[in-house]
């Protein structure tokens, strides 16, 4: 038996006679409409399909794939900036800032880094490496953020930590939001995938967070955790599993009330 060592990246151009293909395409063993079964029906019919070599190829199947592949792009952009730099700001190679940013004055960002375009970053950020920042981004004072990707409309507030993790579009993150990418035993970080858990062969990763998320000030995410869209997590709360779409998860500590009275307990007293 011959050693195939190409694959197939998933990636398709098609001509309309795929669709009458996919109207004749019936379910996989695995249950499953699959398009590759559509493109065999049209081997069969004599139909040409044409194979085009790539030089890169990641598969994006898991969701910290995608800190493989935005790693891979961002180390191989040119720096431009278009947008509008205050004094003090540091900007190191392979920096790329879009038309109508504003970076605000004592932040110091770390390439290869991509920014789009009207975003307000600062003052005092710290934007290190192989992070992309989209569109329309709103990045407060004091934030770190580490090897990451913010989809466009996000806001994050001041003195917040985002570190390899995938931030949604129209998220909003409260002030002091923190993401933990590294577990207190440095082992390998898993991911809930489809009921199980799942080794990323990371070993530091942080949150998969999706659209429409908000989470309170000084909220906690732990590693490997992934938030559905339109969720919310109220202020001071703890995550350490997944948030389903659409839930809110409270904190809800305990609080001692007793009565408060009297110079002794203030800590003063008179000569």
């Amino acid at each position: 038996m011959c050693e195939v060592k190409t694959v197939n990246a998933g990636v398709y151009i098609f001509t309309p006679e795929i669709f009458r293909a996919i109207e004749r395409t019936e379910k996989s063993e695995r249950g499953e409409y699959e398009i590759t079964t559509s493109l065999q029906l049209l081997l069969n019919e004599g139909k040409k399909i044409y194979a085009s070599p790539l030089n890169f190829w990641a598969d994006l199947g898991r969701p910290w794939d995608l800190l493989v592949a935005n790693e891979h792009f961002l180390k191989r952009q040119k720096g431009e900036v278009h947008g509008r730099i205050e004094f003090g700001v540091h900007i190191e190679e392979n920096v790329y800032v879009g038309e109508g940013t504003r970076i605000r004055s004592g932040s110091y960002i770390e390439g290869p880094v991509y920014i789009g375009r009207y975003c307000d970053i600062g003052p005092n950020c710290y934007i290190r490496p192989c992070t992309y920042i989209g569109d329309y981004v709103r990045i407060g004072h004091g934030v770190e953020i580490k090897n990451s990707i913010i989809m466009d409309h996000t806001h994050i507030a001041h003195l917040s930590y985002v570190g390899d993790s995938v931030i949604g579009s129209r998220c909003n993150l409260g002030a002091g939001t923190t993401i933990a990418n590294l577990r207190l035993d440095e082992a390998e970080v898993e991911m809930e995938v489809e009921g199980n858990r799942v080794g990323t062969r990371r070993r530091k990763l942080g949150t998969i967070i999706a659209d429409y998320v908000k989470t309170g000030v000084n909220c906690m995410i732990n590693p490997g955790v992934k938030i559905g869209p339109y969720s919310a997590i109220g202020p001071g709360a703890v995550i350490y599993e997944d948030v389903p779409p659409r839930q809110i998860f409270l904190a809800r500590p305990f609080i001692e009330k007793r009565s408060w009275g009297g110079e002794a307990e203030a800590g003063t007293s008179e000569e």
